[in-house]
């Protein structure tokens, strides 16, 4: 948005116009090129209620909608009523110009991209652990392993979050993120044996074609995180290396800046070569 809002009001003020300036991009350019395919990007990590008490599902039910908005929105074309709820019982008035909510129908995008590293867990008991996540804390979840930054690790959330989104928008999705963020040691011999990655991504892999092949999804790609390490967005540091190439330089700016494959990279040029049938 360009702005870090300090408040609720700002914040949805501007999504309004973010809404309102998407779906005339959307419209514009179906008008230009009637066969283009225009997509949003949300991240999304799927969220499972700590207990099977109501309380905690209902929790899950209001965190996932931290994210459904903006699809709801975006893919549906209009306000959600749990939305127009909320603005309603904090006095939030969100000012629009006349013909807007019409524009946002209108201009609906096709597909939707999303981020997938992890999963959380909703509950209403705040002692509960947690741990962190991409942009976010999260509760820990007993059941799953969690990386070196603490985030949880689950290949089969990715085939419950293409499920969800499915099965809510009915529109084609696009996996644009998917990785995982490690300390890579570069050896003597300049090598650098990253099987935790060629592991994650793996795992991650099969699970998407579960999805298409099991489950049905309208999967139109995707795309790791990423090709060559950079410094992590998320925590700021080079230290946490997703890319198949390894980049010699630490988080203080100090290195060769020479490049490396990593084992992932002939690792990761098989599995595209074949389309994933080395996988399986």
């Amino acid at each position: 948005m360009g702005i870090h809002a300090n408040d609720d009001q700002t914040k949805f003020q501007a999504v309004h116009h973010l809404f309102v300036a998407s779906a005339k991009a959307v419209k514009l350019c179906h008008q230009i090129i009637p066969e283009a395919k225009i997509g949003n990007m949300v991240m999304y990590a799927p969220s499972y209620a700590m207990t099977a008490k109501p309380e905690d599902v209902m929790a899950n039910i209001i965190y996932k909608r931290q994210v459904e908005f903006y699809l709801d929105v975006m893919v549906k074309g209009y306000y959600p009523s749990y939305k127009l709820k909320e603005f309603e019982r904090h006095n939030m008035t969100i000012s629009m110009e006349e013909n807007d909510l019409n524009i946002i129908q209108e201009g609906c995008v096709d597909f939707i991209g999303f981020s997938y590293y992890m999963s959380t867990m909703s509950t209403t008991d705040t002692s509960v652990a947690k741990t962190p996540g991409n942009n976010m804390m999260g509760y820990k979840n007993p059941n799953l392993d969690v990386s070196e930054w603490g985030w949880t690790l689950d290949p089969l959330g990715l085939r419950i979050a293409l499920c969800e989104m499915y099965e809510r928008y009915h529109v084609p999705l696009f996996i644009v993120e998917n990785g995982l963020g490690a300390v890579d040691e570069l050896t003597e011999d300049l090598v650098i044996n990253d099987d935790y990655r060629i592991d994650y991504l793996t795992s991650h892999i099969k699970a998407m074609k579960d999805a298409v092949e099991l489950d049905g999804i309208d999967l139109m790609g995707y795309t790791p995180w990423g090709c060559i390490d950079l410094v992590a967005w998320s925590t700021g540091e080079m230290k946490k290396r997703y890319g198949f190439i390894y980049v010699d330089v630490d988080d203080r700016g100090q290195g060769t800046f020479k490049r490396y494959k990593k084992k992932s990279f002939d690792w990761y040029q098989q599995v595209i070569t074949t389309n994933g049938d080395v996988i399986d």
